[in-house]
């Protein structure tokens, strides 16, 4: 397949827009998921003939796809991870944009080309993802950004620069929205704190009221019980708490 690619100025302006609007991104303090989602989305308008945009994600455990604009390349992703090699991880690994087209690497990767060529897919280009890291002070290699294309037989080397362009116009959006999601983790996880603090204490309180004794000793208790049905403190309190408005009840 052959089609007449776009003016050179059309395309870098579409690439300019895209980048103009991760902008938006960066002051709207947005989850991590919203963020990707968005980042992805965007892709497809910054690279001429990209259909469609996945984002790699080799942080954690099985490697995944953390965010698509299309849920057919989401299978074509998962064909590399299942085998374990394909331009999305060779662009990770290599921290170097990797540009495929179907007729030329069906040696190099068979099992994705295969799968490619079902989904009618016939070019890809993966650029690895590198988020800076203001805490390490190392940039942080995190994945890499997926386009594919089912409407040109060939990304070319502008499509390789821009993509470049948008990737780290985009790397700083993902990190600041890594930062927020820590924040928000952090908050919650002080807001439990708290609140199993409370119950802990309230537990304490019900158990000197029925058995007398100091905190100390409710606190021993409470500690006893969870070690005896193997639960959390905080459950145990909960329990304590619940067992006395059934009391009440009664």
């Amino acid at each position: 397949m052959s089609v007449e690619r776009p003016d050179l100025l059309v395309r870098l302006d579409a690439a300019a827009e895209a980048i103009r609007s991760l902008n938006t991104l960066l002051a709207a303090e947005e989850s991590l998921d919203d963020v990707l989602k968005k980042v992805a989305l965007n892709a497809v308008r910054a690279v001429s003939d990209a259909d469609a945009v996945s984002i790699t994600e080799l942080q954690d455990e099985p490697v995944r796809t953390a965010a698509s604009t299309d849920d057919g390349v989401v299978a074509l992703d998962q064909e590399q991870y299942d085998s374990g090699r394909g331009p999305c991880l060779e662009a990770a690994r290599t921290r170097q944009p990797v540009r495929v087209t179907m007729r030329a690497d069906g040696q190099r990767w068979p099992e994705f080309v295969e799968a490619a060529r079902a989904a009618g897919v016939h070019a890809t280009l993966s650029i690895p993802l590198i988020v800076p890291s203001p805490a390490s002070g190392e940039d942080e290699l995190v994945g890499s950004l997926n386009a594919y294309s089912r409407s040109t037989e060939a990304f070319d080397v502008i499509d390789e620069k821009i993509m470049g362009l948008y990737t780290e116009a985009a790397a700083r959006a993902i990190a600041e929205a890594h930062r927020w999601q820590r924040l928000r983790d952090t908050v919650e996880q002080l807001e439990t704190a708290l609140t199993s603090r409370t119950e802990i204490d309230q537990a304490k309180g019900v158990l000197r009221t029925l058995y007398g004794g100091t905190a100390d000793d409710a606190f021993a208790r409470m500690v006893d019980r969870s070690q005896r049905e193997n639960v959390k403190l905080r459950d145990i309190a909960l329990r304590i708490l619940a067992e006395v408005d059934r009391r009440g009840e009664d």
